[in-house]
Protein backbone atom coordinates (compact mmCIF):
# COMPACT_ATOMS: atom_id res chain seq x y z
CA UNK A 1 0.00 0.00 0.00
CA UNK A 2 1.62 3.34 -0.92
CA UNK A 3 2.54 5.86 1.46
CA UNK A 4 1.62 9.63 2.45
CA UNK A 5 3.71 12.06 4.03
CA UNK A 6 2.16 15.56 5.42
CA UNK A 7 4.76 18.12 6.48
CA UNK A 8 4.32 21.17 8.71
CA UNK A 9 0.97 20.21 9.83
CA UNK A 10 0.46 22.98 12.55
CA UNK A 11 1.01 21.37 16.19
CA UNK A 12 -2.43 22.74 17.06
CA UNK A 13 -4.36 20.75 14.40
CA UNK A 14 -1.85 17.73 15.27
CA UNK A 15 -2.90 17.93 18.69
CA UNK A 16 -6.66 18.29 17.86
CA UNK A 17 -6.30 15.11 15.34
CA UNK A 18 -4.88 13.31 18.43
CA UNK A 19 -8.05 14.15 20.91
CA UNK A 20 -10.28 12.64 18.11
CA UNK A 21 -8.43 9.46 17.44
CA UNK A 22 -8.56 9.20 21.04
CA UNK A 23 -12.32 9.70 21.43
CA UNK A 24 -12.49 7.53 18.59
CA UNK A 25 -10.34 4.60 20.05
CA UNK A 26 -7.93 4.31 17.28
CA UNK A 27 -4.32 5.59 16.52
CA UNK A 28 -3.79 8.54 14.99
CA UNK A 29 -2.73 6.54 11.42
CA UNK A 30 -6.25 4.91 11.53
CA UNK A 31 -8.27 8.53 12.27
CA UNK A 32 -6.06 9.76 9.28
CA UNK A 33 -6.59 7.54 7.03
CA UNK A 34 -10.59 7.27 7.46
CA UNK A 35 -10.74 10.47 7.09
CA UNK A 36 -8.58 10.99 4.07
CA UNK A 37 -11.02 8.11 2.56
CA UNK A 38 -14.18 10.06 3.51
CA UNK A 39 -12.69 12.97 1.29
CA UNK A 40 -11.88 10.91 -1.27
CA UNK A 41 -15.06 9.59 -1.40
CA UNK A 42 -17.04 12.97 -1.39
CA UNK A 43 -15.60 13.52 -4.68
CA UNK A 44 -17.09 10.56 -5.81
CA UNK A 45 -20.72 12.14 -5.31
CA UNK A 46 -22.63 13.26 -8.90
CA UNK A 47 -24.26 16.42 -7.79
CA UNK A 48 -25.42 16.64 -11.25
CA UNK A 49 -27.18 13.33 -10.65
CA UNK A 50 -28.49 14.36 -7.21
CA UNK A 51 -29.38 17.75 -8.72
CA UNK A 52 -31.95 15.89 -11.29
CA UNK A 53 -33.24 13.42 -8.79
CA UNK A 54 -34.46 16.43 -6.91
CA UNK A 55 -35.89 17.90 -9.68
CA UNK A 56 -38.14 14.97 -10.55
CA UNK A 57 -38.76 14.92 -6.53
CA UNK A 58 -39.76 18.18 -6.76
CA UNK A 59 -42.04 17.94 -9.70
CA UNK A 60 -43.85 15.16 -8.32
CA UNK A 61 -45.74 17.14 -5.44
CA UNK A 62 -45.65 20.43 -6.87
CA UNK A 63 -45.97 19.95 -10.58
CA UNK A 64 -47.03 23.81 -10.85
CA UNK A 65 -43.84 24.99 -10.27
CA UNK A 66 -41.95 26.68 -13.22
CA UNK A 67 -38.23 26.97 -14.22
CA UNK A 68 -37.15 29.99 -12.03
CA UNK A 69 -33.33 30.09 -14.71
CA UNK A 70 -34.89 33.14 -17.02
CA UNK A 71 -36.29 34.88 -13.87
CA UNK A 72 -32.73 34.55 -11.73
CA UNK A 73 -31.01 35.82 -15.50
CA UNK A 74 -33.33 38.68 -15.24
CA UNK A 75 -32.95 39.79 -11.36
CA UNK A 76 -28.87 39.27 -12.30
CA UNK A 77 -29.13 41.71 -14.94
CA UNK A 78 -30.90 44.16 -13.02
Amino acid sequence: MPHVLIRNVPKRTLDALKKKAAQHGRSLQQELRLAVERVAAEHDFDYAEYARRMRERIASYAPHQSDSTELIRQDRRR
